[in-house]
């Protein structure tokens, strides 16, 4: 049987390009090796933290004041209570007859800005239905005190006053 010239290069270009369609499937390998690698070292562990704590006993004194102060004032309408934020309540000053004791409560402020010389925030936080005389009045004992000894001058406690709603 004789072939055409046009069989015979058909056959020479599949028997050249024979093997040429199977899928070569080492590169995607290797692309998955580096995502593997690449995967595990940018993992985030879990990181296990272990914190000891000194606990107080149950007989050891509670310290006078906290390290960090965030002064609240809060004025009920009985009592004023001088708290931290972070520690809770200080003092408690009780009424004096008809009025707020501002003279103890300017006293125990007076000792807390010598132990906090550098704290100048105050807050002051307020139950419902007090007057606002008695806002003003307990606002400038916070912000100033009277200097023992004059009549007319006047030194800072904590100028930076802010006032709010307090607790119930």
């Amino acid at each position: 049987m004789a072939q055409s010239k046009v069989a015979g290069r058909v056959r020479r270009n599949h028997a050249r390009y024979r093997g040429r369609h199977d899928i070569n499937v080492v590169p995607m390998i290797d692309m998955m090796i580096i995502l593997v690698f690449f995967l595990i070292f940018t993992a985030v562990f879990t990181k296990t933290n272990v914190l000891e704590l000194n606990l107080p006993g149950a007989d050891s004194a509670v310290p006078d004041l906290p390290k960090g102060l965030n002064l609240e004032v809060i004025v009920r309408k009985e009592i004023i209570e001088v708290a931290d934020r972070g520690t809770g309540v200080l003092r408690t000053v009780p009424r004096a007859g008809d009025h707020h004791d501002l003279k103890g409560l300017s006293e125990y402020l007076m000792m807390v800005k010598s132990k906090y010389p550098d704290t100048l925030n105050a807050t002051i936080l307020l139950e419902q239905d007090i007057e606002y005389d008695t806002l003003v009045q307990v606002m400038d004992t916070v912000r100033v005190f009277q200097v023992p000894g004059s009549q007319w001058d006047l030194a800072e406690l904590f100028p930076d006053v802010s006032v709010g709603d307090a607790p119930t």
